[in-house]
């Protein structure tokens, strides 16, 4: 009765064992590594193996669970004809990654079809030895795969007896096989960036399962570069180049007491400026009065806008001071995210530790592989929390626990350098359950005035440690809101977003009314504190004088707007052509054309970016 699930769990096991052997070929490979990066790699990696052996093994599960009740004919030369097939697949991507990483710098992905129109040009950067070792290298791994699963072979006679069994130990194994395949019961499913654990990327690209990360980024992958082509490249250069994006910094307005203060990040969910009185007069005071204390008391920028409609999108926009787009979430290209700067990639190199907090599944669209990428040293999500802490909300551990975890961080960090530590909240989220209830009849309003409350009974104890006199603390959200119900895209309240400087490190309360987006944090922090941001060419420093152009964008799936001093455009992108949602105070085509040429432009470097 059990010889068909044995057959199952010996081809299931043969493949992970197979993925898990390519690791410590692909760090010798590199060089430089030991056994225990070895071990280290294939256990983080085991979540994509295990997930790519269970789409492998999808057929043979159909096929057995059909040999239950039907006889198939010359079943045995079937599965030898299948393991040559997955032999050849398994083989090509694990020598070709191995292979193409020296030279690419990332793991294995789409990008490789981009070369089979010229293979000649490929292959003209290496020797004629090294291809035909590179050949020789790949049949010997076809020959070895496809003996390796032909092991697994066990005899499936037609049963005569315990069908139905047969057939409910199945249902129950293929549903264990979709659980690996969609990475377990988690909110998030399996993606490259869940077995991302070190901030050695060789040690991340080594735990991506190949084949995983062909097949993800062919579903992901366009040709970004033609993408939204409105102008001619003279043109859109000439446009482009008028908007005054990648400010240097020059003389700038001083903000700091500190010159290297410690710098906390903390990303609000969705806390849009409709919940706060101090940048949105009709904002109900009630709501985030700790939020609006603070803005009196530090530095409030009143005129940021949020560059997207969402987490995985402003997270990318806030922190590595890149645009969003209408139609694709960067954070989720692995190969390209790992190309962004961060704001804690520049901070590590001036000497700080970094560290990301997040009380939910921190792989959750990318997130992890994103942070550790961009230059976080260590991220804890919510796996670093209690059983019990985990459901104190829908999307993981409750804002003020979370808040309490990172008081206890800071208590800890060490004295002799200085840090960076970034926190996104979770809990002003749909369904909007928190475990508070000050705002009776509007449960949005009051989930946000939760999130008010957790901060403010921080940012109090904060306040009582002497680590607060030398930190900055920058407040901002993710993204804005859809509140009051009804508020559209083309709506300005609906992006427009509090960011609140605060801290021991600021020198006194100010209003900096320039127009922004969330984008120009990483260039206007690095400006502060007299670092280089020349890698953020999408990021302004709004403090430098070289801010002549004040201007704000957006994107969201149906569009683009663009704001300035002279009034707001919004643009639906998806007719053919592009038509105007909103022009106001008047019409303006030099508006029109500065939303075009800039998401025109943003689709060519993203096109171009990690190539």
């Amino acid at each position: 009765m059990f010889g068909r699930i044995k057959f199952l769990l010996k081809y299931y096991g043969a493949l992970v064992a197979l993925f898990a052997l390519t690791k410590p070929c692909f760090l010798m490979a590199a060089g430089r590594y030991n056994v225990g990066d070895w071990l280290a790699v294939i256990w983080h990696g085991l979540p994509l193996d295990i997930a790519t052996a269970g789409y492998l093994a999808a057929l043979i599960w159909l096929v057995m669970l059909v040999t239950i009740w039907v006889n198939v004919p010359r079943i045995r030369l079937l599965y030898n004809i299948w393991c040559g097939l997955v032999a050849a697949l398994c083989a090509l991507a694990s020598v070709s990654n191995i292979c193409l990483y020296g030279f690419w710098g990332f793991p294995l992905d789409g990008t490789v079809f981009n070369y089979l129109d010229s293979p000649g040009g490929a292959a003209a950067s290496v020797s004629g030895g090294y291809i035909a070792a590179v050949v020789l290298t790949f049949i010997v791994c076809v020959v070895a795969i496809f003996y390796w699963l032909r092991l697994c072979w066990t005899n499936v006679e037609v049963p005569t007896v315990k069908r139905w069994a047969q057939t409910g130990l199945f249902v129950v194994a293929g549903g264990l096989m979709f659980l690996g395949i969609r990475g377990g019961v988690g909110k998030s499913t399996a993606n490259v960036g869940m077995v991302y654990f070190s901030s050695d990327q060789t040690l991340n690209h080594a735990a991506v399962n190949p084949i995983f990360s062909v097949v993800s980024s062919l579903t992901k992958n366009k040709d970004f570069a033609k993408m939204h082509d409105v102008y001619d490249e003279a043109q859109r250069n000439r446009i482009f180049q008028s908007l005054g994006y990648n400010t240097a910094t020059t003389a700038p307005d001083s903000l700091l007491s500190e010159r290297r203060p410690n710098v906390l990040i903390i990303l609000m969910e969705g806390c849009g400026g409709t919940f706060v009185h101090a940048i949105d007069s009709l904002a109900d005071a009630r709501v985030t009065p700790h939020l609006n204390r603070l803005a009196d008391e530090g530095v409030c920028f009143t005129q940021c806008y949020a560059n997207s409609f969402r987490t995985d999108r402003g997270t990318v926009c806030a922190l590595s001071g890149y645009p969003a787009f209408p139609d694709v979430s960067v954070m989720k290209l692995p190969g390209k995210a790992a190309a962004l700067p961060g704001i804690a990639h520049s901070l590590k190199k001036a000497g700080y530790s970094t560290d990301f907090l997040y009380g939910g599944d921190i792989n959750f669209t990318g997130t992890n592989g994103y942070l550790l990428a961009t230059g976080y040293e260590k991220t804890y999500g919510d796996t670093s929390f209690s059983h019990a802490e985990r459901q104190t909300h829908n999307w993981g551990v409750a804002d003020h626990i979370v808040f309490g975890r990172l008081l206890e961080m800071i208590k800890a960090k060490p004295k002799d350098r200085p840090w960076h530590t970034a926190l996104l909240t979770l809990a002003s989220h749909e369904p909007w359950g928190v475990p508070y209830d000050r705002i009776k009849g509007d449960k949005v309003a009051n989930a946000m005035a939760y999130l008010d409350h957790s901060l403010g009974q921080f940012i109090e104890a904060f306040k009582k440690l002497p680590q607060w006199h030398n930190t900055l603390v920058i407040i901002l959200p993710d993204h804005g809101i859809a509140y009051p119900e009804g508020l559209r895209e083309t709506d300005l309240r609906r992006s427009h977003i509090p960011m609140i400087w605060t801290g021991g490190a600021i020198k006194g309360p100010r209003r900096i009314d320039q127009i922004c987006n969330q984008s120009d944090l990483p260039a206007t922090l690095l400006g502060q504190l007299s670092l280089p941001h020349d890698d953020f060419k999408w990021s302004r420093d709004v403090l430098s004088q070289t801010y002549t152009r004040p201007s704000a964008v957006h994107a969201w799936p149906e569009g683009i707007w663009w704001l300035d001093q002279t009034g707001f455009t919004a643009i639906n992108i998806l007719t053919k052509p592009a038509s105007i949602l909103a022009d106001t105070p008047t019409p303006s085509a030099e508006r029109q054309q500065a939303a075009h040429a800039f998401l025109q432009t943003a689709y060519d470097d993203l096109g171009a970016l990690g190539r």
